[in-house]
C-alpha cells in the first residue's frame, strides 16, 4: 500500500499510519473540535486492540478534558460495543480508537453523535467547519474535564443480543454447534468466545488474545483466512467465523474449509430475517445482486446507498428497514443498535443454521448464484483518485450516447449496470485508492469485466500524471 502523507478524512472518521500520516498532535485537535462540537458533555470513548491505541487514547483523552468533556471510558471493546454503550449512558457523543479492517500499523478515530448514532452528512460538515477554523471552545482551569471507567459493556452487548426479537438461543443450544472462532486477536477477542459459549457450542479459538499483534490480515478477506479454514477441517467444526480488528464485521468459512466473502454474510442475515419478519432491506450500489432475488422472494424492497455506514443507516431510518447492510459482512441490527455489528452476526447465523437442520454449504447452495471480484488501483493522493474517476465518468457517459448498454448509476462513483452484471468504481474512504467491483455469473466473466476496468483507469492516471 503507498503510504499517504496526510490523513485519510471520511464518512468513516480520521485514518492514517502511525508515524506517517497520524500523530497525536492531529489525534487531539480532532478531539478538541468533537468536544466542542458536543458541548463539553459527556463523551464515551473505547478502543481497539492495536498496540498504538493507547497513546491515541491519551490524546483523545487531552482533547476531551481541555473543552470539559466528561468522559466514560469503556476500555477495550468492539466498535459496536462502544456504540451501543454510548446510547445506553445517553452520551452526548462517542469517539472509538480503531482502524477497523486497516493493516495494523494504521490506526484512528470514528465519531458519533448523541446515543451512539453515526454522525449525520450535516453533523460531520459541522465537524470537520470547528477542526478546519480551530475553533476550539475550552474550558478554564475550573471546568476541566473528568474521567468515568465503565467495566460491563460486553456483559451489556451480550445481554442485547439475546434479548433481541429475531433471536432464540435455545435452538442454538440445543444444535449443539461445534464452531471455530478467528478474531484476529483484535477486539472481538473479549467478547464472541464468550457469545458462542453461552449459546453452547463447542469452540476452537483461533487468534483470540487481544494483544494487536496480528497474525493475519486485519481484513478477513478468503485469501486472509487460510488458518481458519485449515482448523475448521481438522476439528470437523460445522462452521468457522472471523472478525475484523474491531469486529464490526464478520465473515463465514464453510464446515469443508471454504471461506465466503461477507456477501454470503449479508446474504444469510437477509434471508434469516426476512423469514422473520416483512420489511425493507438496505444495502450499498456494490452489494451482491443476491439481495435483489432474495427480497423478490420475500416480497419486500431494497434500497440502495452510497458505500459507508452512516449511508445506509440513514436510509434504514427514512424507510424503516429491518436489516441492512454492506458486502464487507457489516450488518446492522435495529433491534440492537443502528451500527454494523459483527457479534450479532454471530448469532443470526447460528440460529439461522440450526433452524436450516442442514450445513453452511448447503445453505449456500440454496443462495442465489453469482460471481464477484473485488481488485483496487493504488493512487498517490485522494485529489488525484477524484480526478479519475471524473475522467472514467466523461468517458464512460461517451460510451452511453452511441450503445443501449450499460446504463449508468451515479449514486456512489460511477457503475455500470448490463442485464447480467455490473462494476462500479469508487474512491475509498478509508485507504489512498481507488475501489473497483464487478459480479457476473462467473468468476472469469467477472474478473475480466474488473481487469479492463482497472486498465482504463491506469490510463486514465497516466494522463494525469503527465
Amino acid at each position: 500500500m503507498r503510504k499517504p502523507e496526510k490523513p485519510i478524512i471520511s464518512v468513516s472518521g480520521v485514518r492514517g499510519e502511525i508515524g506517517v500520516s497520524l500523530d497525536v498532535r492531529g489525534i487531539t485537535q480532532f478531539a478538541m473540535a468533537f468536544g466542542t462540537f458536543v458541548g463539553g458533555r459527556t463523551v464515551v470513548i473505547g478502543r481497539d486492540s492495536r498496540t498504538s491505541s493507547p497513546t491515541l487514547r491519551h490524546a483523545v483523552l487531552a482533547g476531551l478534558f481541555a473543552t470539559g468533556c466528561h468522559v466514560i471510558d469503556v476500555g477495550l471493546c468492539p466498535t459496536p460495543t462502544i456504540l451501543l454503550m454510548a446510547k445506553t449512558l445517553h452520551a452526548y457523543g462517542s469517539i472509538t480508537i480503531t482502524a477497523s479492517h486497516n493493516p495494523v500499523e494504521w490506526n484512528g478515530i470514528e465519531f458519533a453523535a448523541a446515543s451512539g448514532n453515526l454522525l449525520t452528512e450535516a453533523e460531520r460538515n459541522e465537524l470537520m467547519r470547528i477542526y478546519e477554523t480551530e475553533s476550539f471552545t475550552l474550558a478554564p482551569w475550573n471546568e476541566q474535564g473528568i474521567l468515568e471507567i465503565y467495566e460491563d459493556a460486553t456483559t451489556h452487548h451480550l445481554n442485547q443480543i439475546l434479548c433481541a426479537s429475531w433471536f432464540d438461543a435455545d435452538t442454538v443450544r440445543e444444535a449443539d454447534m461445534k464452531v471455530a472462532i478467528d478474531a484476529g486477536n483484535g477486539a472481538g477477542s473479549v467478547i464472541s468466545p464468550t457469545l458462542l459459549r453461552e449459546l453452547g457450542c463447542r469452540i476452537v479459538e483461533l487468534n483470540c488474545v487481544a494483544d494487536g499483534h496480528f497474525r493475519r490480515a486485519a481484513e478477513p478477506t478468503p485469501d486472509a483466512l487460510g488458518e481458519l479454514c485449515e482448523t475448521v477441517r481438522t476439528s470437523g467444526a460445522d462452521i468457522g467465523f472471523a472478525h475484523d480488528g474491531d469486529a464490526d464485521r464478520l465473515v463465514v468459512v464453510t464446515e469443508r474449509g471454504v471461506p465466503l466473502s461477507g456477501e454470503s454474510t449479508l446474504a444469510f442475515v437477509a434471508d434469516f430475517i426476512l423469514s422473520k419478519t416483512k420489511g425493507d432491506i438496505v444495502a450499498t450500489v456494490s452489494t451482491s445482486r443476491m439481495l435483489d432475488d432474495i427480497v423478490t422472494n420475500h416480497g419486500v424492497t431494497l434500497h440502495r446507498t452510497k458505500v459507508g455506514v452512516g449511508w445506509v443507516v440513514e436510509k434504514m431510518r427514512e424507510v424503516g428497514a429491518i436489516i441492512g447492510g454492506e458486502g464487507t459482512g457489516g450488518i446492522i441490527y435495529p433491534d440492537v443498535h443502528y451500527t454494523t455489528d459483527g457479534i450479532a452476526s454471530i448469532a443470526a447465523i447460528t440460529q439461522y443454521l440450526a433452524e436450516s437442520g442442514g450445513t453452511v454449504t448447503q445453505l449456500v447452495e440454496n443462495m442465489p448464484h453469482y460471481e464477484m471480484c473485488r481488485k483496487k488501483l493504488e493512487i498517490p493522493s485522494q485529489e488525484v483518485a477524484t480526478q479519475i474517476v471524473d475522467l472514467a465518468l466523461q468517458l464512460y457517459k461517451e460510451t452511453c450516447e452511441v450503445e443501449s448498454e450499460p446504463s449508468l448509476e451515479l449514486t456512489d462513483g460511477v457503475k455500470r449496470v448490463w442485464r447480467d452484471r455490473w462494476v462500479n468504481i469508487r474512491k475509498s474512504g478509508t485507504e489512498p485508492v481507488i475501489r473497483v467491483f464487478s459480479e457476473a455469473p462467473t468468476s472469469e466473466e467477472a474478473e475480466q469485466l474488473c481487469d479492463e476496468t482497472l486498465e482504463t483507469l491506469t490510463k486514465l492516471m497516466k494522463q494525469i500524471s503527465c
